[in-house]
């Protein structure tokens, strides 16, 4: 709370990267529906709206990551968008979206309710 969604991933990107970098625009605003699969919250229906911005690194392309998840150490690595397609990557439109000549804001919904 109190902070911009461009401030808000610029922290972000900092925290995990240990580099930071600057925001060039905002790209697509995803809106996915789906049902939760884990934990408590198994089987309530849910609707994230998500913001992807594109960035420029400032004068470094070397992480600094620190970033656990559930414990275990995360490694991060430059993908070039030309091999994206050999990788796994979520959300799955992603990998189109980046490969695609694109311009202005996308508004891209997914529905994952089964």
């Amino acid at each position: 709370m109190g902070e911009t969604a461009e401030d808000a991933v610029r922290r972000e990107v900092f925290e995990e990267t240990g580099v930071e970098y600057a925001v060039d625009h905002l790209a697509v605003i995803h809106e996915n529906f789906f049902n939760e699969n884990t934990g408590s919250l198994k089987g309530m229906e849910c609707h994230e709206i998500a913001f992807y911005y594109v960035m420029k690194s400032r004068g470094t392309r070397v992480l600094h990551s620190d970033s656990y998840t559930m414990g275990v150490r995360e490694t991060m690595h430059w993908i070039p968008i030309e091999k994206i397609d050999q990788y796994k990557a979520f959300p799955t439109f992603l990998k189109d979206y980046l490969l695609s000549d694109h311009c202005g804001i996308e508004h891209i919904v997914t529905d994952e309710r089964a």
